[in-house]
């Protein structure tokens, strides 16, 4: 086997570049669709009025929320858009792309109350739903298959074991 530079996979094949900027791109669209059509201030006072809010309460905290949700949305389609530059080659974008991906798995897991995704399915049916489906599922899927495609690589560790060894 040929080897390759540090830190650039020699499983970072032109296929998989294809695929992480496709995934990318969904992702991205995805996180817009969900942070700007399917989470608003309306979804957010309709879920904060779930688990005991006033009227007023529900109405004055939702534009917080939706605001920092935002800004966590629009890092995500910047990380995402970054992943889009996979069809480079560079071994930055195969990185940078699984570590977004990788925090992207969290969103069902806490970063958005339950609720939020009750009333998401209450207001818009299962289409409600599907953004966060295929954004965090999808990263789920992409990170393992990132992942396994490094596992078998041992010129990538070899390539860094070396490379300790000459900067002692």
């Amino acid at each position: 086997m040929t080897s390759a530079p540090i830190g650039i996979p020699l499983a970072w094949t032109h296929r998989l570049q294809f695929l992480t900027f496709a995934c990318s791109f969904v992702f991205a669209v995805c996180a817009i669709l969900q942070g700007w059509l399917v989470i608003n201030d309306e979804t957010v006072e309709a879920s904060l009025r779930l688990v005991g809010r006033t009227a007023a309460e529900a109405s004055a905290e939702a534009p917080g929320f939706v605001g920092r949700f935002r800004a966590v949305i629009a890092y995500y389609v910047a990380g995402n858009s970054l992943g889009m530059l996979a069809l480079r080659g560079a071994a930055w974008t195969f990185w940078a792309t699984l570590l977004i991906n990788l925090t992207q798995i969290t969103g069902p897991l806490g970063l958005i109350p339950a609720q939020v995704y009750r009333v998401a399915f209450q207001t818009y049916g299962p289409i409600g739903l599907l953004p966060t489906v295929v954004l965090s599922g999808g990263a789920l899927v992409l990170s393992v298959t990132l992942i396994s495609r490094i596992i078998p690589c041992r010129e990538i560790w070899a390539d860094l074991k070396a490379a300790a060894r000459t900067n002692r």
